[in-house]
């Protein structure tokens, strides 16, 4: 199972947002949509072994995560609007410290990065890390950061993690999930 987790500094926790405005007034969640349709869509299929969570700050309740998971995960399309609306749909139902399921395969609970970083072992996706293709054997769990940089708070739960670059130049989240993805489908295929 791999496991990717995007980093919304701006996304907000109430599901009050338009779906016509997702860059402004929910916080840039259009980059958290395309993460998501990175982190499963293929063409013409579906990656069914991945979970891909989104870690939301931006208010008015935060934080929250969403976790998608692709063994169970129905109704996604691969357009924005797709995942904002499941997102929206995750973000009006009562929630507490454990995931709570708004539709198959996309849960909610309050909580951030520092609880998920107790659960799973993730590294680092940053382009300062180490190349991924001098790493021989890659984790199953990477933390990534939305249109912003990490602040120092996230820098610091972070301190101890590897950290592993994808490229030489900063590519955007959504890219970066996917250069990552190629990178595991060439070895497993035995590229």
């Amino acid at each position: 199972m791999l496991r990717l987790a995007v980093v919304g500094h701006l996304a907000r926790t109430s599901g009050d947002f338009n779906l016509s405005d997702m860059p402004g007034g929910a916080g840039r969640m259009d980059v958290l949509c395309r993460c998501v349709n990175a982190s499963f869509f293929l063409s013409h299929e579906f990656r069914r072994d991945v979970e891909c969570y989104l870690v939301l700050l931006g208010g008015p309740d935060s934080p929250k995560t969403l976790r998608f998971s692709g063994e169970h995960l129905r109704y996604l399309s691969p357009d924005e609007r797709s995942a904002g609306s499941l997102i929206k749909k995750a973000l009006a139902i009562p929630l507490g410290e454990e995931f709570r399921e708004s539709t198959p395969g996309v849960q909610v609970r309050r909580g951030g990065l520092a609880e998920l970083l107790e659960e799973h072992p993730f590294a680092v996706l940053d382009e300062g890390g180490t190349d991924v293709r001098k790493i021989a054997t890659l984790p199953e769990a990477y933390v990534l950061s939305d249109h912003l940089d990490f602040t120092s708070g996230d820098m610091e739960l972070l301190s101890t993690r590897e950290r592993i670059s994808v490229g030489p130049l900063p590519l955007h989240a959504d890219h970066a999930i996917t250069v990552l993805h190629n990178e595991i489908d060439r070895r497993r295929s035995g590229w």
